[in-house]
């Protein structure tokens, strides 16, 4: 079987409103699509985004960069085409841009292999369960006010969650703590609550805050400062009552090690974009469980369930992606999400659905 050829498509997806962390704003969701065919008629679909379309025209430059190593390449061979990836990309910079452009094309070859097979991916990687917990994580930004928090913890019960998540950032203490506390008050005891700091702290304020919501309970407090502070990740780990979730900026198995040596979280999150797709993903699934350190996928809610392994504590539910998939994820009535059986990843793209968001 070789890759004959492939399609990329550049789809800009609106928000009902513009969103804030303490780091970004985001208007839309800029996603590319790929897609590889086969000899056999065959197709595997892949996607990475950003925000804004500028952004997409750069990774999408980096992607044709990939195409003359890919064309007339047997997609099974994922291990030879990513080390190939890899190594072309170099003078540019091994992470960032070069490794988010290795990331559709890795998934959709591994596609093609689960479809080539009949199988899921989550069964070719060697299924560990049928379901996984999930938390609301498309909502309570930082721009909500706590009437506005305790609206959208109230949907998110409604729809079925068992754990969400609140955003965090550089505002006064107090204000903090009465966003944490309104959610708290709004879901009672038995959900599980999380709070992102999206990097929007100093070591110190970040330690005085989780210290001051320990009486929230807390099930992770993630991301206080900058990715690129390990030492300051290690400090305030030791210093809290809670545990510490963080890794989803960082790039690849090497990025993972450092947080691991650093001692820099207690929960891992690595991102399937920074990753460069599932087969570095993979690796590094095996450095934390070497470690003995939980892991929950950042993001990419869909393609994230082939990746599911018993150290796996969550599935991050973003309704980002859904507009790209024929196929829905639901969540069940105790607040998890079936792993699909479908062959490969599962979701394939509903492009007609999605002509209008063509840029």
């Amino acid at each position: 079987m070789l890759i004959t050829d492939i399609t990329l498509r550049r789809v800009d997806l609106p928000l009902e409103q513009p969103l804030r962390t303490s780091i970004h704003r985001i208007d839309s969701v800029s996603c590319l699509l790929v897609t590889l065919t086969t000899d056999t008629g065959l197709e595997g679909e892949g996607h990475i985004f950003c925000f804004g379309t500028e952004k997409l025209r750069v990774l999408e430059a980096m992607v044709q960069a990939f195409v003359p190593m890919v064309l007339n390449r047997d997609p099974f061979m994922t291990e030879a085409l990513w080390a190939d990836m890899f190594q072309n990309s170099n003078f540019l910079g091994q992470a960032g841009i070069s490794v988010m452009a290795m990331t559709p094309i890795d998934i959709a070859c591994w596609d093609i292999v689960g479809k080539a097979s009949g199988q899921n991916l989550h069964r070719v990687f060697g299924g560990s369960r049928d379901r996984i917990a999930t938390y609301a994580s498309g909502g309570m930004w930082l721009a909500a006010s706590p009437d506005d928090l305790v609206q959208e913890a109230q949907d998110f019960l409604k729809q079925g969650f068992k754990a969400m998540k609140v955003r965090l950032g550089k505002l006064p203490l107090a204000q903090n703590i009465e966003r944490v506390e309104a959610v708290r008050d709004t879901i009672g005891p038995d959900i599980k609550l999380m709070a992102d700091a999206n990097q929007g702290l100093s070591v110190p304020e970040a330690i005085q805050l989780a210290r001051a919501l320990a009486p929230y309970d807390l099930f992770w407090f993630e991301e206080p400062v900058p990715t690129w502070d390990r030492a300051g990740h290690a400090e305030i780990r030791t210093a809290i009552p809670m545990a510490l979730a963080s890794g989803e900026t960082e790039y690849l198995r090497y990025g993972i090690r450092d947080m691991i040596e650093q001692k820099s979280a207690d929960i891992l999150m690595p991102d399937l974009q920074r990753m460069g797709g599932y087969t570095e993903f993979r690796r590094v699934i095996g450095q934390m469980a070497a470690a003995s350190i939980p892991f929950s996928p950042h993001l990419f809610t869909e393609h994230s369930l082939a990746l599911v392994t018993s150290d796996c504590l969550f599935i991050e539910y973003m309704p980002w992606f859904a507009p790209l998939f024929r196929e829905k994820v639901t969540i069940n009535p105790d607040g998890t999400l079936d792993i699909p059986t479908r062959p490969g990843t599962g979701f394939t793209f509903d492009l007609d659905a999605l002509e209008p968001y063509r840029v």
